[in-house]
């Protein structure tokens, strides 16, 4: 840094908290009261012409400035190029940047998407940051995404430079993007030959449809086809007719030789990416696809109509499996077995009351 006359200092960048003064009133004691005391402008301002008589007139006729010889970029100019690289679809920036500091928000309701390997990679470089919320987890339109901003007061450019090249936009994009819900209808059967007889009253749909509701799906067909295997296939078959966007089938998912949810959905022809997930509480999940379009959501580029086995769990427990790939099924995203292997760190539930989730979605 270096010290410089007032007048000379428009364009710099200043070293330090400039505390203005304004005098007010008088206390009982006759002692003067300041109307205004506080930060005038802050370390990281960038000096203008209209600064240089509030500066003067706060008995700052020299300033310690950082030199902002050519290659230098200031705090906020890099933090505004920091963000370009996070500016995927259904991305904003939260206003301009202060501090070296910029946020970007949701624009739309849908899953948060992330490349963590290029993210780590611009954070591999020095005096630079990029701090996002977790991946693959459900947001709301205004939502906060990620902070970005550059360490020192001015940076050397080549680092900015040494961060674009890491994100490499021009090949991959930016490094994160909302992807909207795009399912809307859904199918829910209820299994179990106590609630098919009427013995007990069904509980679990209701608490489906409201996790459901909440990424914007309605379930439009139910059924209680009881515990009969081909029972269940034909009840799985009429919910595939009805052209809805998800088929829900709640409980039978045990090793109990009653429970027929796993058999009857692979018997019905779809493709069984996983049966079992390292998550408690709800480890005996089961997703699958079939080899079709969306019903009514238009998703064609989607894998295939999903299908998921929900255990018992999910009726009960306030945050299971369910809620954490309910946002990615609702947003037509394709779930693969190496989906479900990674909740595995961080996969259990830690019941905490009051429960969090999706503040704390099991502690990642």
């Amino acid at each position: 840094m270096k010290l410089i006359r007032t007048e000379d200092a428009v364009g710099h960048v200043l070293c330090h908290d400039m505390t203005q003064i304004l005098p007010g009133g008088v206390d009982v004691d006759g002692k003067s009261l300041p109307r205004f005391k506080g930060p005038r402008f802050r370390k990281g301002h960038r000096v203008t012409k209209e600064d240089i008589p509030v500066l003067l007139s706060m008995g700052k006729e020299h300033l310690y400035v950082w030199e902002m010889k050519p290659g230098m970029l200031h705090e906020n100019d890099a933090a505004q190029r920091l963000a370009a690289l996070c500016l995927g679809d259904n991305c904003k920036p939260s206003g301009e940047p202060r501090e070296g500091k910029i946020g970007i928000n949701a624009t739309c309701d849908g899953v948060f998407l992330v490349d963590s390997k290029r993210l780590g990679q611009v954070n591999a470089v020095d005096e630079v940051m990029v701090a996002t919320r977790k991946g693959g987890f459900g947001v709301q339109d205004g939502d906060a995404l990620a902070g970005t901003r550059v360490i020192p007061l001015v940076i050397d450019e080549k680092k900015v430079c040494a961060a674009e090249q890491a994100a490499d936009l021009g090949t991959y994009g930016p490094l994160m993007y909302v992807e909207p819900y795009r399912l809307k209808t859904a199918a829910v059967i209820a299994t179990g030959s106590e609630v098919a007889k009427g013995l007990i009253k069904d509980k679990f749909t209701p608490v489906v449809e409201r996790k459901l509701s909440s990424v914007g799906i309605e379930v439009i067909w139910r059924a209680t086809p009881g515990d009969n295997m081909d029972a269940l296939v034909a009840a799985i078959d009429q919910a595939r007719a009805c052209g809805v966007d998800l088929i829900v089938c709640t409980g039978g998912m045990s090793v109990d030789p009653d429970d027929n949810t796993p058999g009857a959905i692979k018997r019905s022809g779809a493709h069984i990416v996983t049966y079992g997930a390292p998550v408690l509480p709800g480890a005996m999940m089961l997703l699958g696809y079939f080899e079709e379009e969306y019903g009514s959501c238009g998703a064609t580029s989607a894998p295939g109509l999903p299908i998921v086995g929900l255990p018992g769990c999910v009726m009960y427990s306030t945050a299971t499996v369910f809620d954490l790939t309910l946002p990615r099924i609702a947003a037509g995203i394709e779930m693969t077995k190496s989906d479900f292997v990674e909740f595995g760190e961080g996969g259990l539930c830690l019941h905490c009351d009051p429960c969090t989730y999706p503040i704390c979605p099991f502690g990642k």
